[in-house]
């Protein structure tokens, strides 16, 4: 096989793409620009960081997001092997310690024979190469400016918000209790109820609490991800917003009072040995200060000791469907392809496929075989499918989710059996593939 890879950014869709070429026996050049450079969101020296929070969303089959992660399996995906084998108890989920995960990713990488990782920020795009550019919804401005050259400044700007990490040994357990919604998982959350009175003070502190501001040039045109809103612009919608969202209580019964709680807010385990914990859906702009007074009123939090506050960033990505076709390679320049978020994927898992899928379509260019692009009824194929469709007028990020398959006739009416029925009709088309 003659030609290299070159794949730049070694987050989640870099690492993923980068494993399957080297995997194929490609070699590849892996551009990182940490340690040397971090962007104002990145932490950890280690690939792979997961910012926003651990959770990797639904393990079982019959979800959106459980699929596509069995469906990564299938076709040999490296970041799901280490994810099951750091995995935290997180009920239905499945969650990782964070910083094994980065480690164990990083170690994988840095060790494959056909991998090169240049400790360097790349900021023009090789013509002489395939190409996978992954550097994510936070690219540097030098590359964005060539990826916007290259794509004629077809971008789009939103919002992205994290949520902050309090330590176990600080939340109150006399005011909060382990388990799991619908007891499925186990006693995997420590969960933190409220009254209806306590509810309502601290709805109304969250609104009223002062935010940080977003520098000039980033607040201009601002767009945020519903699936990412921070929890502030979700409690302004209304005030019970939060009570049907975030702080749902249902599936809860609050072995002080005996009853369902009012609201409640979850917190789940960030590292395996249990010393720290994140606010569930609590994703914020509020000003550090402002976190620690509000997220205070919760009982259970009045002495919480944070470890890192929420913060919110500026994200880039591609207008896709005028840019890109549906194997995520340029329609101007196919040997150039794009991976991650900054296609228009939303989440971790959705941004490691794309990356899995550019991976193999790379080696496929070198090989001069056809492209892979999936069946539709696949939800990895019905991502693809979204961030090329010529007709979307209005391009948002999307995360996997079974309204973007199509339906299975005749109609199932329970949702459950629905589900589980377009699971297996995609896990049947995927047996074809490769």
């Amino acid at each position: 096989m003659n030609g290299h890879v070159t794949v730049a950014g070694a987050g989640l869709a870099g690492c993923e793409a980068a494993w399957q070429c080297a995997e194929g026996g490609a070699k590849v050049r892996l551009y990182e620009m940490k340690p040397k450079k971090f962007t104002p969101a990145h932490k950890n020296p280690d690939f792979a960081e997961l910012i926003c929070s651990n959770s990797l969303k639904a393990a079982r089959i019959d979800s959106a997001a459980g699929l596509m992660k069995e469906e990564m399996r299938r076709l040999g995906s490296l970041l799901l092997k280490v994810a099951d084998e750091c995995s935290v108890p997180a009920g239905g989920a499945l969650a990782v310690d964070r910083n094994i995960f980065a480690a164990k990713v990083t170690q994988a990488i840095r060790s494959h024979p056909n991998i090169e990782v240049i400790e360097q920020e790349l900021t023009d795009i090789p013509s002489d190469d395939v190409v996978i550019i992954a550097t994510g919804p936070l690219t540097s401005e030098p590359l964005s400016k060539a990826i916007g050259q290259l794509c004629g400044s077809e971008f789009l700007n939103f919002h992205d918000a994290a949520a902050p990490i309090v330590t176990a040994e600080s939340i109150d357990m006399t005011h909060a209790f382990s388990a799991s919604r619908y007891d499925k998982g186990g006693d995997d959350y420590i969960n933190c109820p409220l009254n209806k009175a306590e509810y309502e003070a601290f709805q109304e502190a969250l609104v009223n609490a002062e935010r940080a501001p977003l520098h000039e040039f980033e607040a201009q045109g601002v767009k945020v991800y519903e699936g990412c809103m921070p929890i502030e612009i979700l409690a302004s919608r209304g005030r019970d917003a939060i009570r049907f969202g975030p702080m749902k209580p249902v599936g809860l019964i609050d072995p002080n009072t005996g009853h369902r709680p009012w609201a409640n807010l979850q917190l789940r385990k960030e590292n395996r040995d249990g010393t720290l914990y994140n606010l569930v859906g609590f994703q914020t702009n509020l000003k550090f200060g402002e976190q620690k007074r509000v997220f205070g009123m919760v009982p259970a939090l009045r002495n919480a000791e944070f470890m890192r506050y929420g913060v919110m960033h500026r994200n880039t990505f591609l207008n896709s469907p005028k840019i890109l076709n549906g194997d995520y390679s340029m329609i101007e320049h196919p040997n150039i392809f794009f991976a991650g978020q900054i296609t228009g994927v939303e989440g971790y898992m959705e941004s490691a496929g794309s990356g899995l899928l550019c991976g193999i379509n790379a080696i496929r260019t070198l090989q001069g075989r056809e492209r892979l692009i999936l069946p539709e009824v696949t939800m990895l194929g019905a991502l693809q499918r979204h961030i090329c469709n010529r007709e979307t007028k209005d391009f948002q990020p999307m995360g996997a989710n079974f309204g973007i398959l199509p339906p299975i006739e005749p109609k199932i009416r329970d949702k459950r059996e629905r589900y589980a029925a377009l699971s297996e009709r995609a896990l049947e088309a995927l047996t074809f593939v490769r």
